[in-house]
């Protein structure tokens, strides 16, 4: 595993080493309307949601498969192994949602604000992200596996062994967020800016980096395992 700390926030627009440009990930711009609060009664497969405010709502274990959210808000709510496969998060704001497990596999989350999650496990594997904002928090074995992730920031957060194999990355932004041991073994980037990272950890997937921008520092950092992914053997 190769691992850096780094300093520097991003830095949309600075020429990459292929002479290109680096191109910032556009934010989602979320206005949600006056909303009513949810009724409860828990969540069905392919339900619609719309305009509603789960507040503390407990959705543990609860099957939302193929539901849509609608210009939605979920404050401080706990998703252990809730069943959102195939579902649609759209316009939406999840506020200090808590969870492991849940089940997020092949859904669509598009101009999407997560904020001070703690998440665990979760599989999102073969999701698309569009126009998403992760902010802080703390999210442990993210499985984005053979997902879509496009116009993403990941910013002040911290992940751990997130795992973005076969994924295909474009305008994703690390700002102050801590990257420990991540797999990008398949994956393909493409103006991914991993500057901003505080803490960068590799874990596979080095020869995949091609798409992506680093600072000077965190180039030095990973000079040792560059060379022995090269087979480049470095003597005094």
């Amino acid at each position: 595993m190769a691992r850096t700390g780094a300093g520097g926030g991003s830095r949309a627009g600075t020429a990459t080493g292929g002479g290109g440009r680096v191109k910032a990930a556009r934010r989602p711009e979320v206005r949600l309307p006056p909303l009513e609060p949810y009724g409860g009664g828990g969540l069905e497969p392919d339900g619609d949601h719309d305009g509603l405010e789960f507040g503390g709502s407990d959705l543990s274990g609860q099957d939302g498969g193929g539901a849509r959210f609608m210009d939605c808000a979920l404050s401080a709510c706990v998703l252990d192994g809730t069943r959102l496969h195939r579902a649609r998060l759209l316009d939406s704001v999840l506020t200090g949602i808590r969870g492991v497990g849940t089940d997020l596999a092949e859904a669509t989350l598009r101009d999407v604000e997560l904020v001070d999650a703690r998440l665990g496990g979760t599989q999102a594997h073969g999701a698309v992200l569009e126009r998403v904002l992760i902010r802080g928090g703390k999210i442990d074995f993210l499985n984005l596996r053979q997902a879509r992730l496009r116009d993403v920031v990941f910013q002040g957060c911290v992940l751990i062994e997130p795992d973005f194999a076969g994924a295909r990355l474009e305008r994703v932004e690390f700002v102050d967020c801590a990257l420990k041991a991540a797999d990008f073994t398949a994956a393909t980037l493409r103006d991914v800016d991993l500057r901003g990272a505080t803490e960068l950890g590799i874990a596979g997937g080095l020869d995949r980096l091609s798409g992506a921008v680093i600072n000077t520092g965190q180039l030095l950092d990973l000079a040792p395992v560059l060379a022995a992914e090269l087979g480049i053997r470095v003597e005094d």
